[in-house]
């Protein structure tokens, strides 16, 4: 059996290997593992899969994209932290979905559904239809990406709105956020927990450990190595894009 893993967080792709693993004990499957929709893509257009355990939000994008542009007609469990709206839509349409963070119960319950509805290899192709309305669910203003997160203060509890926030910093196990107007918080939350919360129409990981908001940038400029320098509200010093990246947001800027 052959298994195609999208899966950006590392924590989550050895949680999911390690369930493989106690489901099927015999050692029957192999696997491949994508973290991004570029990588998924070579994944898709060289190899045929049983079938696919996906995230919704990879690291250049969400998997709907992925799944628009090259068509697979191998069944797809989704595992994401994306609320009931999706699990509905999934649902009515025959794909497993386990909500994060989920259980070994759930997973070992995806697969035993995917065996009974496939046990004869005859697959049905996720149609364009179907992942135009999951993406259009997913960006979607009744999505519940989140509005605002709750600060701890020396003098209490102060909530900030995801709106007023400009920059958003990896610091060890939690992160730092800036506000327009130059603020610093601490929120109790790794970036990838966090950048998974946000629209990714309005927010952008433009390296390793930082995430801009498109509302708060002021200025870009060209840089060595393929890099981009932002200015952007509330900053003192200017943020830089990964070589990496670069491509990337230049193309969300234009979305």
């Amino acid at each position: 059996m052959k298994i195609l893993i999208l899966e950006d967080e590392i924590p989550a792709y050895k949680k999911l290997i390690s369930y493989l693993d106690d489901f099927f004990m015999d050692n029957s499957y192999n696997h491949d593992w994508s973290r991004s929709i570029n990588d998924g893509k070579e994944f898709l257009s060289n190899e045929n899969y049983d079938f696919i355990l996906s995230d919704i939000q990879l690291l250049d994008g969400i998997s709907f994209d992925l799944f628009d542009e090259i068509p697979t007609n191998c069944p797809i469990i989704f595992c994401s932290a994306h609320d009931n709206y999706l699990l509905k839509a999934f649902d009515t349409n025959g794909i497993a979905y386990i909500l994060k963070p989920y259980t070994k119960s759930d997973f070992s319950k995806a697969i035993r559904k995917y065996q009974s509805l496939f046990k004869n290899g005859k697959y049905n192709e996720l149609n364009k239809k179907t992942i135009h309305s999951l993406k259009s669910a997913l960006h979607s203003e009744g999505t519940s990406f989140k509005k605002r997160f709750v600060i701890k203060k020396s003098n209490g509890i102060q909530l900030l709105n995801v709106s007023d926030i400009s920059l958003i910093e990896a610091s060890g196990d939690f992160c730092i956020a800036t506000d327009n107007s130059g603020k610093r918080h601490t929120i109790s939350l790794n970036l990838g927990t966090i950048f998974k919360q946000l629209n990714p129409n309005k927010f952008f990981k433009i390296n390793r450990s930082e995430i801009i908001n498109i509302d708060t940038i002021e200025n870009i400029e060209s840089h060595f190595k393929n890099r981009l320098l932002i200015t952007y509200s509330g900053g003192k010093d200017k943020v830089m894009t990964s070589s990496s990246t670069t491509s990337d947001f230049r193309k969300w800027l234009e979305q």
